[in-house]
């Protein structure tokens, strides 16, 4: 091994695990083919690429030059309900794809959704697409390691997010783990410092959620640089240098809704105060559920058309469904088939008022059919975002609306969502300033470079 390769390891920079592209789809734009070439030559690699850049496209010709380069398999796997509507787009594409629900492989490219991986052997598969991969999150971790396991076995493997979570460097570790870089108990030991000065971990050797990171000091750069070399993050066809034409959303209005002067606060209180504690605000949204539900219901029965309601808690969807004469709910009670036929038959405009939990819905489905949405905010922006997206997106020909409803209680919510909003923004500034920088992923300049050596050392040669 010579110093250069040394140092290449060290930096966790580098390294083309792919080969030359040998399929691009016609119907793919020229910013779209630049992913795809990357994807492919790259080997192992996560799309970050908002919603409706086209992920399917690049997701399903990256599986189909697997399968022209390996003559092997590869497994597509989706969220619920999103197997279908990537096998139209498979068709639509001129690529052949099918999806399975009974664990069986059915052509070179299979699609499935996440709760059928342990009905597969990574051993039949040459490759492996992630769709939605940030979707990880949402699932125990046993669930989460086992996809992980089954992705790191594969020679060639995808990853597609619309948007990484804002500051969610265990996202980031995760990705990389899953692809066969740095894990990502070695990226925080390599990039952060923990701020509670212990290194907790639970029983399976994680860290604990409750350790506390923060990026070191000088280290700001090479973490950047480090996910640049992994990753594309695209915004708009423009941040990869190609024309944003066909690419200018409609108006985006978000309307917040604050309830005041309500019932549930206590006897001795003049007004409401901020929950404090999860115990406060578990309690503060248990006793606002009528009053945001019935205002919710009022929203939504005044708008004609199409309408999403995004809540978090069965009681809220089971009373909002009583609201809202017509609604259709899906719930977690429902079976897989269950709730994907509801899915569908919203997708496809058949139900006028879909009641709906961001865990369950927010991720991949294309609703540009609808224009509406009522939400009920948590903690995570993320859940936000993704639910606006399935409306606002690429494709849109309409404005959007959004009504959030919150009560005073956890007004500091909504602080948080705009926060993490501004830091997902500098996220991606940060990952796009770095990717479109030739030295930040060039080994060749980080490392080759002549020092600038003092003059009383120059005197001396």
């Amino acid at each position: 091994m010579d110093y250069r390769e040394y140092l290449e390891r060290k930096a966790q920079i580098g390294g083309m695990h792919g080969f030359d592209p040998l399929f691009i789809p016609k119907m793919a734009f020229p910013f779209q083919e630049a992913l795809i070439d990357w994807s492919v030559r790259k080997g192992r690699s996560l799309i970050a690429a908002d919603c409706g850049l086209g992920k399917s496209i690049i997701e399903l010709a990256f599986a189909q030059n697997v399968v022209e380069r390996t003559n092997g398999n590869v497994l597509l796997l989706t969220p619920l309900a999103v197997s279908g509507q990537m096998e139209r787009e498979a068709e639509k594409f001129g690529i052949e794809a099918h999806r399975s629900r009974d664990g069986k492989i059915k052509g070179k490219i299979t699609i499935t959704n996440y709760e059928q991986l342990d009905k597969f052997s990574p051993s039949d598969f040459d490759g492996i697409v992630c769709d939605e991969s940030s979707i990880l999150k949402n699932y125990d971790g046993q669930t989460k390691q086992a996809i992980t396991i089954f992705a790191r076995k594969m020679k060639y493997r995808l990853l597609a997010t619309a948007t990484a979570a804002p500051n969610d460097y265990i996202e980031l570790g995760t990705s990389s783990e899953a692809l066969g870089y740095l894990g990502y108990m070695d990226m925080l030991s390599k990039f952060f410092i923990n701020d509670q000065n212990n290194c907790a971990t639970n029983r399976r050797g994680r860290f604990s959620d409750a350790t506390k990171w923060r990026m070191k000091g000088h280290a700001h750069d090479q973490f950047w640089r480090w996910v640049a070399s992994w990753m594309r993050a695209v915004r708009f066809p423009s941040d990869i240098g190609f024309s944003d034409d066909g690419y200018i959303l409609p108006e985006l209005i978000e309307n917040e809704i604050e309830l005041r002067d309500l019932d549930n606060k206590p006897a001795e209180m003049l007004f409401s105060i901020p929950a404090v504690g999860l115990k406060e605000v578990r309690d503060e949204i248990v006793a606002t559920i009528p009053d945001r539900c019935e205002r919710a219901a009022e929203i939504a029965l005044s708008r004609d058309g199409l309408s999403t309601i995004w809540c978090n808690r069965n009681d809220e969807g089971d009373l909002l469904e009583k609201l809202i004469p017509g609604s259709v709910q899906v719930s977690g009670k429902d079976n897989d088939d269950a709730k994907e036929e509801k899915l569908t038959a919203f997708s496809r405009g058949e139900i006028d008022k879909l009641i709906i939990k961001p865990k369950i819905g927010a991720f991949g489905l294309n609703w540009q059919h609808c224009g509406h949405m009522v939400f009920f905010p948590t903690y995570s922006y993320e859940q936000y975002y993704q639910a606006v997206r399935r409306h606002w997106r690429f494709g849109q020909k309409n404005k959007v609306q959004a009504d959030i409803i919150y009560t005073e209680g956890t007004a500091f919510m909504m602080d948080g969502l705009r926060r993490k909003k501004e830091q997902a923004a500098e996220m991606f500034t940060r990952l796009i300033e770095f990717m479109n920088n030739a030295q930040s992923i060039s080994i060749d300049r980080v490392y080759n470079t002549k020092p600038d050596m003092p003059e009383w050392i120059r005197g001396n040669k």
